[in-house]
């Protein structure tokens, strides 16, 4: 999955890079992210914020490379009929993604890494 990070690629040898990166993606949707792919608890994502943690960064000459943590919220649905008694249980769930930022586009390639 790819997306574009100016705001990022502009901050990244700045002081304020961490939280440039952190309120960039954070504004973008949960479906922009392979969040639902990487759910372990839940069924589907839950319609909530999600947070993001800069784990570790090391740049070369052409590109910014990243590994995030992401903490969001699951749902466990229940049948959905109209005498289920189970209500919707959300599940907190958390992932790590591989961000590379590439520094003359600021196209950022996302891929969700496997634990």
């Amino acid at each position: 999955m790819t997306l574009q990070l100016p705001l990022t690629l502009q901050a990244q040898d700045q002081p304020d890079f961490k939280a440039t990166l952190k309120q960039e993606l954070e504004s973008l949707s949960a479906d922009e992210l392979p969040l639902q792919q990487a759910l372990r608890y839940s069924s589907r994502l839950a319609p909530r914020p999600f947070s993001v943690m800069l784990l570790h960064q090391h740049n070369d000459y052409t590109s910014i490379h990243l590994r995030i943590g992401v903490f969001y919220t699951g749902i466990i649905a229940g049948c959905s009929c109209a005498d289920d008694p189970a209500p919707q249980d959300e599940v907190n769930e958390y992932c790590e993604l591989a961000v590379v930022i590439d520094r003359a586009t600021a196209t950022a390639t996302i891929v969700l890494l496997e634990e």
